[in-house]
């Protein structure tokens, strides 16, 4: 190689060296440095453990060996290595069940943050805090429905913790964790935001942010913060096969948690919207049916009798698509924004009905403590009607349309091969809309159903023991 080139291609390695350096200094200068967020936060972050006292399960004389007759040496063996109980001050012999979690100190008279599962049927709650010192804490109050509880230590000047806007996060935010997994107390787990606003089963009332941090038993209750130090979210659950972290962990936005402490702390209860439907999700099959250009919004399956929905003119069939001006993407999406109003606030709905846009304005009620069930259908004995769908179909009976709170349909009493058998209708199904039309007779259903299209997704109604619901199916050539 001659001396030009050598020297040509020594500038260029040196060239590529620096260019390298220059974009590792630059990574290392964009990772984060989590030094000074822990340093301050930890003093606020606590240790919870509770105790709840269980009932006695004495081992009965009949599952007691027999030790009589034995050599002293052999029945002193035996009574070692028989299961003792821990007596009560009274002398009664008891069991007591221990649990462990976080939380984190929100104000310096000592309220605290914590998850309702933690604290959960305890008899004794005891707050360790950073320097190791252990207090009584009373519960001041908790929700279910948020997994929120609210604790009070007494204290003075403690240190506490900086509240952010769970809103503001976005997904692909930097986010940390401090908790006492597993009781190492302290443990900082870092990761990033992988989606806000989740719904998960049985949890309508709270949009979790979904994170990647490591989140194990032990961390539950435990703040999770954004770069600025402030706390975004409560750790509340994690997805898991195995029983440990899988990369998927949900928090409770702040906002949302805060919103629970202050209504516990004021009133030792926690007031919801609430509209009493039963919605499901729309899919493409669904949105097809119902005329709508893509699958959206919140289907209306089930309208509780007398309820706000009832009152302010909602209907079953109607595709709920925004709320205050709020888009219903998602089902899950109405629960969180319902359940953010107060009793009495006013609730704006754009829906679709009969393929048309329309505005529906009702009061908001207040979500009641338990849900009313609607009963089971008697049997009907009236004559059976067939049609083309494979199923044979009875007419409600007035006492039926009562208990039901119904004005028509009918009940499927035999499913045969056909339609029916494939999209899994059971005998005791009722039937109250096809192709979104409601059915006011079994003679009316079979007109129906002989003017069905073919090849096109077409809608039923169908309550299966007092639980409403839309499914969709096609017919063929």
């Amino acid at each position: 190689m001659s001396i030009p080139r050598l020297k040509s291609y020594l500038s260029i390695v040196a060239t590529v060296l620096v260019l390298g350096q220059a974009v590792a200094a630059q990574a290392a200068v964009e990772l984060p440095d989590f030094t000074q967020l822990v340093e301050q936060a930890s003093p606020a972050v606590v240790n919870i453990s509770t105790t709840q006292k269980l009932p006695d399960r004495r081992i009965s004389s009949e599952q007691m060996p027999d030790l009589e007759g034995l050599p002293p040496m052999l029945r002193e063996f035996f009574e070692r290595g028989m299961p003792q109980q821990p007596r009560s001050p009274r002398g009664d012999r008891q069991r007591e069940a221990q649990s462990l979690g976080s939380g984190f100190i929100i104000s310096p008279d000592g309220y605290i943050l914590t998850n309702n599962h933690v604290i959960a049927d305890a008899d004794e709650i005891l707050v360790r805090l950073a320097d190791r010192s252990e207090l009584k804490a009373k519960l001041i109050g908790t929700d279910p429905r948020s997994d929120v509880a609210l604790l009070k230590i007494e204290g003075k000047d403690l240190p506490v913790l900086k509240l952010g806007k769970s809103q503001d996060l976005k997904a692909g935010q930097w986010v940390v964790a401090i908790g006492s997994p597993f009781g190492f107390d302290h443990t900082v787990t870092q990761g990033i935001v992988s989606a806000i606003g989740r719904t998960l089963p049985n949890e309508n009332y709270v949009p979790f942010i979904q994170t990647d941090v490591a989140i194990n038993p032990g961390n539950s209750g435990g703040p999770l913060f954004n770069l600025a130090g402030e706390v975004v979210g409560i750790n509340s659950q994690i997805y898991t096969r195995s029983g440990g972290f899988m990369g998927v962990s949900f928090a409770i936005p702040i906002d949302v948690a805060m919103d629970v402490s202050n209504q516990l702390k004021s009133g030792g209860k926690v007031s919801r919207g609430w509209l009493g439907v039963v919605i499901q999700e729309v899919n493409k099959d669904l949105a097809e049916s119902f005329g709508l250009e893509k699958p959206a919004g919140a289907l209306v399956a089930q309208i509780q009798d007398d309820g706000p929905a009832a009152k302010g003119g909602l209907q079953v069939g109607d595709v709920i698509l925004s709320m205050n001006g709020q888009p219903i993407v998602m089902s899950a999406d109405l629960p969180h924004l319902v359940g953010a109003l107060k009793a009495g606030s006013k609730a704006n709905l754009e829906v679709i009905r009969e393929g048309k846009r329309k505005n529906v304005e009702l009061t908001v009620g207040a979500i009641p403590e338990e849900g009313k069930e609607l009963e089971a259908l008697p049997q009907s004995s009236i004559e059976r009607s067939s049609n083309r769908l494979g199923v044979s179909v009875a007419e409600l009976t007035e006492e039926q349309k009562k208990t039901l709170d119904l004005k028509g349909g009918v009940v499927i009493k035999e499913v045969l091969d056909g339609p029916a058998a494939l999209i899994g209708l059971q005998p005791g199904d009722v039937i109250t809309h096809l192709n979104n039309q409601a059915i006011g007779s079994s003679k009316e259903f079979t007109e129906i159903a002989k003017a069905l299209p073919k090849n096109r997704s077409v809608s039923m109604r169908v309550l299966r023991q007092g639980r409403a619901s839309f499914i969709t199916f096609k017919l063929a050539e």
